[in-house]
Parts: structure tokens; C-alpha cells; sequence
């Protein structure tokens, strides 16, 4: 077990890496030039400050010199200072991961609240008129892109019906705490799309288990169909949600970027959003490198839920 713990973050170190290399990459193609982005158009009229731009943050050295005096800043821990604001990195880490994670993390709770026991559901009565429309249901919400939840649920719960306030707490620190009405709306738009992704995956592990033969056997003992569906074919289908939680981290922080700019909502989407906009690499890089290492982290702790979940899967330290 430990020589294979050791391997996979040796592995993930070097996924890592390959996301820093493939997401500086492209963030160095994207058309236009960064000084006029951060200086403005006027920019265009003054070379000299452009070429002074230039040579202060590194641009008018080789592209894998940049690349490397980055990576080594990286590796001390700095994470550059943004070139709109002035703020560190890591500074503007501080003060939005949290309000991110206050968004990602009941969201996904209550998406696994919802879609574990609607997934059961749909797998029990399978082929019948609830199934039915439960797919259906889970299918369009699944193709329903975040923006448009968000849109429709501001339109019709904060502008037709104000029941919901139309934007997300715009205070800071523990002030959020007491501002949670504020994320009800912003919470349920973005678990929508993750209860339809997990509920169709929980339905198919549901019906796979209940094909096995450990299924049939516990039946043939006489145990009931309660206990044999929440002592057996639960736990083994919780295999496979634990593995796409940690392969869905991306995703959900990918819908929390539309989430937050939808609802003016400032954690690390809405500043991702925004130093996009303004070709602001640093932070772009700073924050691809967080959620880099939380999905990797995720993944690795999905593998180790394997051991947990089911006696079956056992890591030998000769493998």
C-alpha cells in the first residue's frame, strides 16, 4: 500500500506539471497583446511603455525561459502578483477559495443528498413511468448549460417571484456566515446539473449490483430486499460515485465559474472570470494550478476509497 501511494503522487506530480505546461501554453497563444490588455488601448501609442512592460514581467525573454522562471516561483511558493490589481496570488487565494468552496461544497453535498437515493430509485423501479421521467428530467437538466439555470432561476425566484436575493453575499470573512440566504439560489443552480450526472451514474451502478450474484445469494439466505439493497448493493455503488466525485472536480469548479459571474458572486470563479477577460496570466495560472492539484488530490483519494468501500481491492506494496 505505501509503494503504491508513493507511485501515484509521484504520478500526480507529474500530471501536475504536464496541466502548468499545457495551460501556460495556451494562455501564451491567446490573440493579442498583454500590456495594451492590462494598460489599455492607449498602450498601442506609447512603444516605450510596452517594451518596458515587456521586460519587467519577462516577455521579451525566450518562451521557455518564461515558462521556467515561473515554474521555479512556483516551486518557492510564489505565485506571482496580478497585473491588474497589484495583489499577490496567493493573497487573492486567500480571500476567494474560501467563498468557493462555501459555494462547491454544499452544492455537492446536496447533489450527493439527492442523486445517490434518486439514482436507487430509478434502478428499483426500473422501466417504470417514475423512471421514465426521472430520465428525462435528469437528461435535460444534464444538457441544460449553467447559464441559463442561473438566468431562468434569477428571472422567474428573483425577479418575477423575489423569493431568493438575484446575486450571491458581497461581504468578506466571516461575514459570510451570516449571509447564507443570500447562497440558497446560487447553491441549488449549480448541484442541478451535478445531481443529473450523478443520479444516471448511480442508477447504473444500482443496476449492475443488482445483477451480481452476492445479490442473489443474500435473497436465497432470506435476508429482505431493505437490507439486501442498503447492506450490499449501496456500498458497492458508492464504488463508482466515489470514483467520478474525485474525476468531477473540474467540472463542478467549472460550473461554479458561471455560477459566481452569474450571480456577481467574488470567490475564484468570478476572478478567474475576470482575469481572463484582462489577459491576466498570473492569476489564470495561480488559480488552474489550485484546481490542478484538487482534482489530482481527488483522484488519488478515489483510489484509496476503493480499498475503503470494497474489502476486495487490496494494494500490495510488491505491485
Amino acid at each position: 500500500m505505501v509503494t503504491y501511494l508513493i507511485r501515484r503522487v509521484f504520478q500526480c506530480l507529474v500530471v501536475v506539471f504536464l496541466i502548468t505546461v499545457i495551460t501556460w501554453g495556451m494562455l501564451r497563444m491567446i490573440p493579442g497583446n498583454v500590456a495594451v490588455a492590462v494598460m489599455g488601448p492607449g498602450a498601442y501609442r506609447n512603444a516605450r511603455a510596452i517594451k518596458l512592460f515587456d521586460a519587467d514581467y519577462g516577455f521579451n525573454l525566450p518562451w521557455y525561459r518564461q515558462y521556467l522562471v515561473w515554474l521555479g516561483n512556483l516551486l518557492r511558493g510564489n505565485l506571482g502578483y496580478s497585473w491588474k490589481s497589484g495583489q499577490s496570488v496567493a493573497s487573492l487565494l486567500t480571500t476567494s477559495l474560501p467563498k468557493t468552496l462555501l459555494l462547491v461544497g454544499p452544492a455537492t453535498l446536496l447533489a450527493l443528498v439527492v442523486a445517490i437515493p434518486m439514482g436507487m430509485i430509478q434502478a428499483i423501479r426500473r422501466n417504470k413511468p417514475s423512471d421514465h421521467v426521472l430520465t428525462v428530467v435528469f437528461l435535460i437538466l444534464y444538457a441544460t448549460p449553467d447559464f441559463l439555470i442561473a438566468t431562468a432561476a434569477i428571472l422567474l425566484l428573483a425577479v418575477k417571484f423575489p423569493i431568493f436575493p438575484g446575486q450571491g453575499p458581497q461581504v468578506e470573512g466571516l461575514a459570510l456566515l451570516t449571509n447564507l440566504y443570500w447562497l440558497i439560489l446560487p447553491i441549488c443552480c449549480l448541484s442541478l446539473g451535478i445531481i443529473a450526472l450523478f443520479s444516471r451514474y448511480m442508477r447504473s451502478s444500482v443496476l449492475d449490483n443488482l445483477t451480481e450474484d452476492y445479490v442473489r445469494t443474500a435473497r436465497a439466505k432470506g435476508a429482505s430486499e431493505r437490507r439486501v439493497l442498503a447492506r450490499h448493493v449501496l456500498r458497492n455503488s458508492l464504488i463508482t460515485m466515489a470514483t467520478l466525485l474525485g474525476l468531477s472536480l473540474p467540472g463542478i469548479f467549472g460550473g461554479a465559474l458561471i455560477i459566481e459571474a452569474a450571480f456577481n458572486y467574488k470567490g475564484m470563479g468570478w476572478l478567474f472570470w475576470q482575469a481572463a477577460a484582462a489577459q491576466d496570466y498570473p492569476v489564470l495560472l495561480g488559480f488552474t494550478v489550485v484546481i490542478a492539484v484538487a482534482t489530482v488530490a481527488g483522484s488519488l483519494l478515489a483510489d484509496i476509497a476503493y480499498a475503503v468501500l470494497d474489502p476486495r481491492v487490496k494494494y500490495m506494496d510488491s505491485a
